[in-house]
């Protein structure tokens, strides 16, 4: 269980380790920042194509072996990507890294449950610790090491999750059936399961919602370090990894907290739906502010953290809707809803670059912004076919899986 964990928490710095580093990728392989966004774009496309057949893929083979699968192509492609000599290699190598890291988090609360020996809850603690260290380290990491070389987090992720390979092949054990009892094998998932399951009205009404909102999120999280640094430079400050890597931990700390301490009580008290309008309400404003402040650094540094806060409760109260939403396998609709999220995830990065040259640094924020005014419409829209989610969750397993299913 604790080598899981451990696991689960190398895998989420990945979404930010690479975030300080994008300027420092840009100066010393001579690419424009356009192209080093793509870093993000092909880690989150290939991530959400694979989210379509991840369900497939376990199905078949069993949970711990798509862990490990997950695990060799994280440390092999991260490794690769340190060693790269052009900004086109790191993009391919990164699409690799994305591919192994759908595999592992698709499985990788089921396996952290069936692994303890204390009972679920505990388990999912354990999970929902592992996901917020993640997020919040993945950032300060990258720029500690970013700070060193550029190199560095990749080379830093390869060796950490080859830490937690050997420690999964070393520790993890199919668990053994009572006396007497047999152990049935998971009902086999068909490969076209995720596909089929957006004809449900209420799934694809929230998978377009989440297109929306991702796009606006990576349009935050990947465009970001340009202007920070741009802002810094011109008062006259030295701003690096370090700098950057401290701006985006406060951004995922704040985001860790509120997905774990804040939304529950939040979606519980005031409903799923309201939280999701103000949520994504709290965001338009804030990508607005960004472009509206972006020569102000002070001004970048507060609104980038604070929308951590908005964007931790949003995740946690959309991928709760999902998961309330319909009748489909849990598996089913979670993997449907992360790949099509994902794709919103992978265009952003791909147009905030050229969209920032031709025509002004705030506009990316502005576009980022109508992208969650039209989720904001995809709900409206949907509505009807939303009334009923809201309602407590089952069990203590299925709560974390909507808990903390949306950040990965």
């Amino acid at each position: 269980m604790w080598a899981i964990a451990f696991a689960c928490a190398v895998s989420f710095m990945g979404i930010g380790l690479v975030d300080p580093i994008l300027p420092a990728i840009s100066r010393e392989l001579g690419a424009t920042p356009s192209e080093t966004m793509l870093l993000f774009t092909s880690y989150l496309f290939i991530t959400g194509i694979a989210m379509f057949f991840t369900s497939w893929v376990s199905s078949r083979i069993g949970v711990k072996r798509t862990l490990i699968a997950g695990l060799v192509l994280v440390v092999v492609f991260a490794a690769l990507a340190g060693a790269a000599g052009s900004v086109d290699a790191i993009i391919g190598f990164r699409a690799g890294w994305g591919l192994g890291n759908a595999l592992f988090i698709s499985t990788a609360l089921a396996a952290i449950v069936g692994a303890a020996a204390g009972g679920a809850r505990q388990a999912v603690v354990l999970y929902e610790a592992a996901l917020g260290i993640g997020l919040a380290t993945g950032p300060l990491i990258g720029g500690a090491l970013g700070s060193v070389s550029w190199r560095g987090p990749f080379f830093g992720t390869a060796a950490l999750m080859a830490i937690a390979l050997i420690a999964i092949l070393a520790l993890l054990r199919s668990p053994k059936p009572a006396a007497g009892a047999t152990v049935e094998p998971p009902a086999k998932v068909s490969l076209l399961a995720s596909f089929r399951a957006l004809r449900n009205p209420a799934l694809l009404a929230l998978s377009l919602v989440a297109l929306c909102y991702n796009f606006g999120f990576f349009m935050l999280l990947a465009y970001s370090p340009y202007p920070l640094e741009a802002a810094a430079h011109a008062s006259g400050r030295e701003f690096g990894a370090s700098e950057l890597g401290l701006v985006f931990f406060g951004w995922g700390l704040a985001l860790a907290i509120t997905s774990v301490l804040v939304a529950p009580v939040l979606t519980r008290k005031l409903g799923l739906r309201p939280v999701l309008f103000t949520m994504l309400g709290g965001l338009t404003v804030c990508l607005v502010l960004l472009g509206v402040f972006v020569d102000s650094l002070p001004g970048l540094v507060t609104v980038v953290v604070v929308s951590g806060l908005l964007l931790g409760v949003m995740n946690t109260a959309l991928t709760e809707a999902v998961m309330e939403a319909t009748d489909l396998p849990r598996n089913v609709a979670s993997s449907t809803y992360s790949g099509v999220r994902f794709m919103g995830g992978a265009i952003a990065p791909a147009i905030a670059g050229p969209l920032a040259a031709a025509l002004g640094a705030p506009v990316p924020y502005f576009v980022g912004a109508a992208a969650v005014v039209l989720a904001i419409v995809a709900l409206l829209v949907g509505g009807r076919h939303l009334a009923h989610i809201g309602r407590p969750h089952e069990t203590a397993t299925e709560e974390a899986a909507a808990i903390t299913a949306g950040d990965a």
